[in-house]
């Protein structure tokens, strides 16, 4: 069976690893992004450049987006010269950015209008499971759309788990950064803890991490922590993105969420201090600035 023609929206820390592995899968790509240059890399690697999100729709059998925010997603498949002003009946549509569950339901009640299909499929795994094909995908949407997808998926991650009906993808990947910013706020804790009461951190991440505090964020940020390392596998700007629909989504349930909404409001320090860019395990720095460590 031939392979289907991918189209990628979007080629920035995630897009670009997504669309080189596809590349090496054997998969046909073109690729469109906001900021040309940031496609280049991709280009010299052997995708296509096409000049809008309609053009990669006209071009391809499959189109991922990998943008920002949720007004990204509308701008890229609703907008003029947008993904549905270029579909072709019978193509399917992959949303892989995080945006709220309602941006993912208008996408695809557009797109199933002029006869073509919508899963939403945010991920985890950042940059690094990005890069290593390793992501975990969670998917919203019917059982025929995800069936079309996996060949394409299987490509980009480990773990596809089938969450529900168009958004609730969206929805599990809320509770991801639930998870994800509070195990982030205690991995920056216990390093400050550490820090103040004479432990080197390092020999306290070795001891700690193969017991019951275990976690990603531990083996993969307290690391980074520890170097000084701040650049960022997702960023602060990002996961502040991330948390705000969380919470609104929470507010409009009548959930509360306080240990998000801390962790919210720590990350606005960081921002405050020009640190947004900068990936979250940075969240560190401001538990160090009121702790007076320096």
């Amino acid at each position: 069976m031939n392979k289907p023609i991918v189209g990628v929206i979007g080629t920035g820390i995630m897009g670009a690893p997504m669309a080189r592995n596809l590349l090496r899968a054997g998969f046909s790509v073109g690729v469109f992004n906001r900021t040309p240059a940031k496609a280049d890399c991709i280009c010299a690697e052997g995708a296509t450049w096409r000049n809008s999100p309609a053009d990669v729709a006209r071009s391809a059998d499959v189109v991922i987006s990998v943008v920002s925010d949720s007004p990204d997603v509308e701008a890229v498949y609703l907008g003029k010269e947008g993904v549905g002003s270029g579909i072709r009946p019978g193509s399917l549509c992959i949303d892989i950015s995080t945006v709220a569950p309602e941006t993912a339901r208008a996408v695809a009640l557009e797109l199933r209008n002029r006869g073509a299909a919508f899963i939403d499929a945010p991920v985890s795994g950042g940059k690094t499971g990005a890069e290593a094909g390793t992501l975990s995908i969670m998917v919203g949407g019917e059982e025929a759309d995800l069936r079309r997808a996996r060949p394409v998926l299987e490509v980009l991650g480990k773990s596809i788990v089938h969450c529900g009906p168009v958004g609730f993808g969206q929805l599990t990947k809320l509770c991801n950064q639930i998870l994800c910013g509070l195990n982030l706020l205690a991995v920056s804790e216990a390093m400050v803890f550490a820090r103040r009461v004479g432990l080197d951190p390092e020999v306290m991440l070795q001891a700690v991490s193969k017991g019951a505090a275990g976690s990603w964020a531990l083996d993969n940020l307290g690391s980074r922590m520890i170097r000084r390392d701040f650049a960022p596998m997702f960023m602060i700007d990002l996961q502040q993105k991330d948390l705000r629909i969380a919470l609104s989504t929470a507010r409009e349930q009548l959930v509360p969420l306080p240990g998000t909404s801390l962790v919210h409001q720590l990350l606005v320090a960081n921002q405050a201090a020009g640190e947004g860019r900068e990936g979250t395990q940075a969240l560190l720095k401001t538990i160090e600035r009121l702790a007076q460590i320096h």
